[in-house]
């Protein structure tokens, strides 16, 4: 009788073994390779509007006096990991969903698929610009210090009411013989045109030339529009060095203007307090929302911020995120943020200043 062999069990269990091995070896580094369609949102570092940065006064401000303060008043920014600019892997994304400090979206909800990693740079350096143009407009007419602006067409909507009416270069002088400045005056002009259409006044080429233009109205926010691109130019008293290159987007807008508003103020406008906030701002001083609200009042209470200034539009987005020991205040317009600031620098009750704690 032949005996037959008994399996080589501990082989068989050895070789099952290497390939679990293999196989986890194999989705580690395929998770360590493979590119995952998200966006990691986590705390970035803040900059002291009121301070130096890389030895130099981070706004500097020449032609007009300016005074030292002793308040920090932190603009907050948001790392921003995958996109166009640099993917991320699927244990990353993996480990920042366990990080409640940080959020995963996905990257389509943020970029266009077809925006290149340059193309998304160079938007937040142009965001950036024109955030830092607005902070001075809004930080000089809340001082009451003039300046001249005037818009310019940078551009119409094909088959829009200005395509082929307008030009880009053209300067807007008056709307139906009102002189027009601003684009809240603009905005103003169209809602009391109504459907009937404007007469434009506009510069073009040194040349005064009148057009006649239709309106037409938005179907989501029901505003009376152009369909014209349109560009404020500024021409300020004073020049101001932005001495922060690194970071891109318009968010910083609100709290530049509240430095300028400071070291253009003799005193300290929040004391020797640490404040913090973010926003977009408007010529004329309205605070608009941001993106990544939860990371920034995560990165400013690390930073030692007592209070942030949270944009009205925020606030929802806020409550129940307001880290221990921050308190945080609801801001509409710069008005409000210089009011919250000098709250703060008297001490005073800030329970009587909108807030977005929890309800």
């Amino acid at each position: 009788m032949t005996v037959s062999p008994r399996p080589r069990r501990g082989l068989r269990r050895r070789s099952l073994e290497s390939w679990a091995l293999l196989g986890s070896a194999g989705l580690l580094l395929a998770g360590t390779v493979l590119p995952a369609p998200f966006v990691i949102e986590s705390p970035g570092p803040t900059f002291n509007t009121v301070g130096e940065h890389d030895g130099r006064q981070l706004l500097g401000v020449s032609g007009a006096p300016t005074y030292p303060s002793d308040s920090v008043l932190d603009l907050t920014t948001v790392y921003v990991t995958g996109g166009p600019t640099r993917h991320v892997n699927v244990l990353t994304v993996l480990g920042s969903w366990l990080d409640p400090s940080a959020s995963v979206v996905p990257a389509d909800s943020l970029y266009p698929r077809e925006v290149s990693g340059q193309e998304v740079d160079d938007a937040g350096m142009l965001a950036m610009s024109s955030s830092q143009e607005h902070a001075v407009a809004a930080a000089l007419d809340h001082l009451g210090i003039g300046f001249d602006t005037e818009l310019s067409v940078h551009g119409t909507v094909p088959g829009g009411p200005a395509d082929g009416v307008l030009e880009s270069g053209d300067v807007l002088r008056r709307v139906d013989g009102s002189t027009v400045s601003s684009l809240s005056g603009l905005k103003g002009a169209l809602d009391a045109a109504g459907e009937r259409g404007v007469r434009l006044e506009v510069e073009r080429s040194g040349e005064p030339r009148e057009v006649a233009v239709d309106t037409v109205r938005d179907e989501a926010t029901g505003a009376w529009q152009l369909g014209v691109f349109l560009v404020p130019d500024f021409d300020f008293p004073v020049d101001v060095d932005f001495e922060l290159d690194e970071v891109g987007g318009p968010s910083a807008g609100m709290m530049f203007a509240l430095g300028l508003v400071d070291e253009m103020t003799p005193g300290s406008i929040a004391g020797d307090r640490h404040l913090a906030g973010t926003g977009t701002i408007t010529p004329e001083g309205d605070v608009g929302p941001i993106g990544g609200i939860r990371q920034k009042l995560e990165g400013a209470q690390q930073a030692g911020a007592e209070v942030f200034l949270v944009p009205e539009g925020n606030c929802a987005e806020a409550r129940g995120h307001v880290p221990e020991g921050l308190t945080a205040v609801s801001v509409g317009t710069l008005d409000d943020a210089v009011a919250a600031a000098e709250a703060v620098a008297e001490d005073r009750d800030l329970s009587a200043l909108p807030g977005c704690t929890d309800t």
